[in-house]
């Protein structure tokens, strides 16, 4: 079985498109994806709007849906405080999504643990531990072992960093970051994605990476309006 694990679409419809694209040329049975669905993207109620009506999708989430859908004005400052254009984009898109879109956000389940042809997977956003919890490239393996102490799962999948990342561990666990959709961090921004196979409890993984027309996604981000607005278009032109 072949399993596209995305993640971090962050509002932007043109960068999950061309993803979904390639998801079907590599004929990918399934389609698990790792929450962080709308905040500071070009078109976050049409992107909700989409994956709230992919029924066979398993959706799990993010920490930036959790803070649209508890938002309340003490996080919109806090935010604000942290890094400005984020606090004001979760300004915005609160006002911008329907309380329809902001139900389905809160709903999501913040974990799942499944299983594929007896491989057990467990999807998380940040870390097993927090929502919030950064898997980086490169972290010390004794770090990486702290993080998922207890995990019962053989495979963990995040998302969150927005730069792809993986680590075998001594507890003969694997964890993978899966890389971001809508707002890459790795140094060409380009749209990653994972391919997961599994055979008989087997599996092997593959980052995808993915371009798209990041100029037009850019200049919808700028025309959004709200400060910073901008600066987070110009992410997405990243070495263009």
């Amino acid at each position: 079985m072949k399993i596209a694990v995305i993640s971090d679409i962050h509002g932007n419809m043109s960068a999950l498109n061309k993803v979904l694209e390639d998801i079907k040329a590599n004929d990918c049975d399934k389609i698990f994806c790792l929450g962080d669905l709308a905040l500071a993207g070009p078109e976050p109620e049409k992107t909700v709007s989409f994956v709230k009506s992919q029924n066979d999708w398993v959706i799990i989430q993010g920490n930036t849906d959790k803070m649209i859908a508890e938002c309340t004005p003490e996080l919109i400052d806090a935010t604000k405080k942290a890094f400005c254009p984020m606090g004001f984009s979760l300004e915005s898109d609160v006002e911008i999504l329907c309380d329809e879109n902001k139900a389905y956000l809160k709903n999501l389940p913040p974990q799942q643990s499944l299983e594929v042809e007896g491989l057990k997977i467990l999807l998380v956003h940040g870390s097993p531990r927090r929502n919030n919890e950064n898997i980086y490239p490169e972290l010390p393996m004794n770090e990486i072992e702290q993080i998922i102490d207890g995990v019962k799962e053989d495979l963990i999948l995040c998302g969150h960093t927005h730069i792809p990342a993986g680590y075998q561990t001594d507890s003969k666990k694997t964890i993978v970051n899966v890389g971001s959709v809508g707002r890459p961090l790795t140094s060409d921004a380009k749209p990653c994605y994972l391919i997961l196979s599994v055979i008989d409890g087997k599996f092997s993984v593959q980052h995808k990476f993915i371009d798209y027309d990041r100029k037009t996604a850019a200049t919808m981000m700028k025309n959004r309006g709200f400060e910073g607005a901008e600066d987070i278009a110009n992410m997405l032109l990243k070495n263009q």
